[in-house]
Parts: structure tokens; C-alpha cells; sequence
């Protein structure tokens, strides 16, 4: 049986907050990137990049909502998603097509991370619904992964 006390609501807490901020920082980063990319593959890169800006962005409010389903607060202003996210920011706006995509993965590829290290929490809070959510967002991340390493292969 699943032990439900306040550490482990706590550390799921804690866990989702910091993948909403990371969802949050990567969603911007991404969007960034699609404003920005230029050269010879501008067209299919814009698109990809904007396709999955939109993939993440559908992911931020069910982040949330588990953890005002769990009766916690989310975060709050761009400072606390500053402090609680993973995701680097990237301000050079003449980054290079290859070092976005290379950036995107390594991103994304932390992200899966973070994401498989929830699971436990969510276990041990006996959250179920969480638990079930965690294994679509990681599988979608992984197809992100894929997507941009296949491009720089």
C-alpha cells in the first residue's frame, strides 16, 4: 500500500512544481527559437519548432491542476519558475540552426529525466492520476528527443 503521508505529498509537490516551471521555461525557450531560426531549413524548422512549443504548452495546465488537485500552490511569477526550473535560458538570438536543435534535445532530454524521477513520488503519495500523466508527458518528451535527433543525424 502506497504511503500517503505528508513527505511524500510533499516531494510530489515539489516534483510537479519544478517540471511546471520547467514545462514553462522550455515552452519560451522553444517559441524563442521559432522566432529566431534562420538559414537554409527556416521553413521546416519554424514549423517544428512552433509544433512542439504548442505540444509543451498543452501540458502546463494539467501540470497545475495536479497540483491544485493535490491541494498544494502552484508557482506563482516568472521569479519562482527561475528558481524551480532546470531549463537554462538561452538569450542569443543569432544562435545557430544546429546549436537550437542540439539545445531543444539536451532540454528535452533533461526533461524526460525529471520526469521518470516523479514517478516515485507520485507512487508514494498514492497518486495515481499523476502517475498515469507522468508516463504520457515522458512519452511525448521522447518523441521531442527523437524528432531533433533524428535532424541532427
Amino acid at each position: 500500500m502506497a504511503n500517503t503521508g505528508d513527505n511524500s505529498k510533499t516531494a510530489l509537490i515539489e516534483g510537479l512544481n519544478g517540471l511546471l516551471a520547467d514545462h514553462l521555461a522550455l515552452y519560451f525557450k522553444t517559441k524563442n527559437f521559432h522566432w529566431h531560426v534562420t538559414g537554409p531549413r527556416f521553413h521546416d524548422l519554424h514549423l517544428l519548432f512552433d509544433a512542439q512549443a504548442v505540444e509543451i504548452q498543452s501540458q502546463i495546465d494539467a501540470i497545475a491542476e495536479r497540483v491544485r488537485k493535490n491541494g498544494a500552490k502552484t508557482l506563482t511569477s516568472i521569479g519562482a519558475v527561475a528558481k524551480a526550473t532546470q531549463i537554462a535560458d538561452q538569450d542569443d538570438s543569432d544562435l545557430g540552426a544546429e546549436a537550437m536543435i542540439t539545445e531543444l534535445r539536451d532540454d528535452n532530454a533533461a526533461l524526460v529525466e525529471r520526469l521518470k524521477a516523479l514517478k516515485e513520488p507520485a507512487d508514494k503519495a498514492g497518486d495515481n492520476a499523476t502517475d498515469g500523466l507522468i508516463d504520457d508527458w515522458t512519452n511525448m518528451a521522447e518523441e521531442r528527443v527523437w524528432f531533433l535527433t533524428s535532424i541532427l543525424d
